[in-house]
Order: structure tokens, then sequence, then C-alpha cells
């Protein structure tokens, strides 16, 4: 079986933290959130690590947010824990920076996960979105909050309130975004000129 989150030292005080799940569009399920926070977790805990960038697998999703499939089969409580909330992730508190790498769309509760980091570099393609008015529901993973502090408060409220996507030019002009870069340099070093994170 695969692991549903995958961390890697990548540079000397850098770890690398993966959603693996790619067919699912990186969508936060019970793993996923155990996953993450136990890398919080680890993270916290190393001396040797200053900073860690979170991304997702594959080209199409940072994260899509919540597994419906596993909502639908009972599994809503899993998709959290109790000292990160959502995705182990949005509530918890850290003492190392955290980049979010954005390589793809960052919709629901993975936009709330990337508005939780301290940083965004996101790729060209990248989209930003709280689609949850669309099915009835809201970003209760802090998205509400967390968008308005981000955005203008009404470019903000627009997102909210119409679930429709921030393509990433935009969220880099908003100042919802710190850099915009090519996909191939998403997981550039901080160092190497038009670097990623």
């Amino acid at each position: 079986m695969t692991e549903a989150v995958l961390t890697k030292k990548i540079a000397e005080h850098v770890t690398l933290v993966t959603i693996n799940r790619p067919d699912a569009r990186n969508a936060v399920n019970g793993d996923v959130a155990q996953g993450i926070e136990r890398a919080v977790n680890e993270t916290e805990k190393d001396p040797n690590v200053w900073v860690v960038i979170l991304t997702g697998s594959g080209d199409i999703a940072f994260s899509a947010g919540a597994d419906l499939k596993a909502v639908s089969q009972g599994g809503g409580a899993a998709l959290g824990t109790q000292q990160g909330g959502f995705a182990g992730f949005v509530h918890r508190a850290r003492t190392k920076p955290w980049i979010a790498a954005v390589n793809g769309v960052a919709l629901a509760g993975g936009c709330e996960i990337a508005l939780a980091c301290d940083l965004i570099v996101a790729i060209d393609e990248a989209a930003f979105g709280v689609p949850e008015v669309k099915r009835g529901l809201v970003a209760g993973a802090g998205g509400l909050y967390r968008l308005p502090r981000a955005l203008p408060k009404a470019i903000a409220l627009e997102l909210i309130m119409t679930g429709d996507r921030l393509d990433a030019k935009r969220a880099l002009h908003y100042g919802l975004i710190n850099r915009l870069v090519p996909r191939a340099q998403l997981l550039d070093k901080p160092s190497e000129p038009g670097g990623g994170p």
C-alpha cells in the first residue's frame, strides 16, 4: 500500500512533505490527516529541520480538499485530528515555517491547507478557491477567516460567496501568494536565481 504522506529531507535544513494521493487529486482522508500530523510532530522535534515545504503529488492538484467518498462512507471525523484540526494541520501550532508549494489546484480544504502555511509559492497553472458554497457547505477549516486576511475584503468575499476560483496570476497580484514560478522551478532551492520556495 502506498503511503498517503511522504516525508523527505531535500536539503540540509529543509524537509519536503508530499500529500501522495494523486489519483484522488490529493484529497484528504484519515491517512492524510494522520500523515501530516506525524510530519508536523517529527519536524517540530528535529532541530536540524528549519523549514518545511508542503506539496501534492502529480501535476493536477495540490489538494482538492476533503475526500468526499470517505465522508459519504461515514469517515468525516477521521479527516481531522485533535491537535491539528482538518488534515492534522490547519489549526496546529508550529514553531517552524511551512511553505505551500502549490503544484495545481488548491480547492476547498486544499486551499485552507495552503492558507494555513506561512508562505505560498505556486505554479502558473495553479488556482485557488473555496467552492463549498456551491454544495451548500461552508469553508470551515479556516477559509472563512484566513481568506479575508490574505486578500482584499471584496475579493475574499467574492470567492467565499460565489465559490469561484482565483487563478495564480490574480492570486499573486492580490498578495495571496508570495511567488509564481514555472512548474520545473517549484521545488528549486531558494538560493538559486529565480528559484522556488
